[in-house]
């Protein structure tokens, strides 16, 4: 349901006039968005939606804490730019029309305009790690498996209760 008040008028129909049901923008896998994105949005439903329609990455002034937290544990890159740069990339977008796209370069955290500008981004070095590799919080968690066996082995023998077992 992911911008469903905009998205449909009140018959269903697609509204031809809201952005993303717009010729070039359809498909879109960067969202531009506004200051202060996915406040009020703490529940990782919403990221599911975004990435539902097939966003990959939002770019914002800002976005909500836990939002953009939810962001990072759920796969979609949340990039946070100064606004004025926000708007400017939101101008590029529409003059280009989806007929020339972003790029945005994970590996050396820049975002390539439609008009060729190459702008820098920072992201936490753990969250781009875990992106670039395709990590969520369950994988990062089994990269500790032996560590995990260790620790289960040794309090099982120290307390045998928790486990429901008896040590003879």
């Amino acid at each position: 349901f992911a911008f469903a008040p905009w998205r449909f008028l009140a018959d269903g129909e697609e509204n031809p006039e809201f952005e993303l049901n717009r010729p070039g923008f359809r498909d879109a896998q960067i969202l531009i968005a506004g200051r202060n994105f996915g406040c009020g949005s703490s529940r990782e439903m919403a990221v599911w939606a975004l990435s539902g329609m097939g966003f990959r990455c939002v770019i914002a002034p800002g976005f909500g804490d836990i939002f953009a937290n939810n962001c990072t544990k759920n796969g979609l890159l949340a990039i946070s730019l100064p606004e004025n740069r926000v708007n400017d990339l939101a101008r590029s977008s529409e003059q280009a029309a989806g007929d020339t796209s972003f790029t945005i370069d994970l590996e050396t955290n820049t975002i390539t305009s439609p008009k060729g500008d190459t702008i820098p981004f920072e992201i936490a070095a753990g969250d781009r790690d875990a992106l670039l590799a395709g990590l969520d919080e369950i994988s990062k968690t089994l990269q500790h498996g032996d560590a995990i066996a260790a620790f289960q082995a040794r309090d099982r023998l120290a307390r045998p209760w928790i486990y429901g077992v008896t040590v003879a």
